[in-house]
């Protein structure tokens, strides 16, 4: 679950980079609009699975403001994924499935970028990396 190497330093660099530029940018655009008041309300969190009001507001708000940070510094990086998966997935499938191609794209480019990160794990360049070396090296 934490081991993850994708070969040379060159290529657990470009997962380092990915990462954090990925991360960031959820967080930028996604995360931030949950701390933003518009009209006097907050933004509007879809609900198409019909999960209770909270619960949905709290993975959806999870995965786009603490999601981010962690899979920027390495940590847990497969497990953190899922939840996020799951939100661009759901809004790419179940939100936006009768809208545009251009509307659509964004969370069918955020599904697949983090089903990549699932499949290869954090790289080297990773808290994961590091804690899994300390834990077996003593």
């Amino acid at each position: 679950m934490l081991y993850s190497d994708v070969g040379s330093d060159l290529n657990n660099l470009a997962i380092l980079i990915y990462r954090v530029l990925l991360g960031f940018e959820l967080f930028r655009v996604h995360g931030l609009k949950k701390f933003r008041v518009e009209n006097g309300q907050r933004e509007h969190v879809p609900n198409p699975l019909h999960l209770p009001d909270k619960l949905n507001g709290i993975v959806a708000t999870f995965s786009d403001t603490v999601v981010p940070f962690l899979l920027m510094l390495g940590v847990c990086t497969r497990l953190i994924l899922l939840p996020v998966i799951g939100v661009t997935a759901i809004g790419y499938f179940v939100v936006h499935r009768k809208d545009s191609a251009e509307v659509r794209d964004v969370p069918y480019m955020y599904t697949l970028s983090f089903l990549f990160l699932l499949v290869t794990g954090a790289g080297t360049f990773s808290v994961d990396h590091y804690l899994l070396q300390s834990f077996f090296n003593q």
